[in-house]
């Protein structure tokens, strides 16, 4: 059980209408966050209403989702310029769906810990997949893709298109997409997504 001075000091920090804007601003509900943090929609409630503070390992939890990282939470107004670096060995490491066993591709993100960040940037390693284990999804914004290594088919809508190493592509990512590698070839990407 937390003092009063615990609490008073953690809600000047606003933690739960942080993540509920951020997840408003993703559009999730919060059955969605929760399949994605493995938390109950009633817990993730009661944090955004200030009646329930998390535990560190559970605010890092959320933060992965929105690719934010803790100090997001816990800083204020910013007093120096933002400067993130993240070493390849701390890179945080995103499967295409939580908890599956088969995954076309990993996520792994280049700038986790960049603070108001104006989109999202990953290393992409797509794994072989069947055709019919490509599962088209959307999210707001725009999508960026620079093909680093072998070939990646990348599905837009009804349209496909190939990028071999050293292709790059835009396009608008609320049109349903998704990716696959040509077969037997190690195929990477850098991806930034914004929105």
């Amino acid at each position: 059980m937390l003092s009063a001075t615990l609490k008073a000091g953690l809600s000047g920090y606003d933690i739960g209408t942080k993540i509920r804007s951020l997840r408003l601003k993703k559009k999730l509900g919060l059955v969605e966050l929760g399949q994605h943090t493995g938390l109950s929609p009633a817990m993730l409630s009661k944090i955004e209403r200030g009646r329930l503070f998390p535990t560190l390992p559970t605010l890092l939890r959320i933060a992965l989702v929105f690719s934010v990282g803790l100090e997001f939470f816990f800083a204020s107004a910013r007093e120096k310029p933002l400067i993130a670096v993240v070493r390849k060995a701390q890179r945080v490491r995103l499967p295409e769906r939580p908890g599956a066993r088969q995954v076309a591709y990993r996520f792994e993100s280049l700038d986790y810990p960049a603070t108001e960040r104006r989109f999202n940037s990953y290393y992409a390693e797509f794994l072989p997949a069947a055709a019919d284990d490509l599962r088209p999804h959307t999210h707001p914004g725009v999508e960026f893709i620079y093909a680093l290594v072998g070939t990646l088919s990348v599905h837009i809508g009804d349209d496909e298109y190939a990028l071999h190493a050293g292709d790059s592509m835009y396009f608008d990512s609320t049109v349903p997409h998704s990716y696959r590698r040509s077969a037997g070839r190690a195929c990477n990407a850098i991806v930034v997504t914004t929105g």
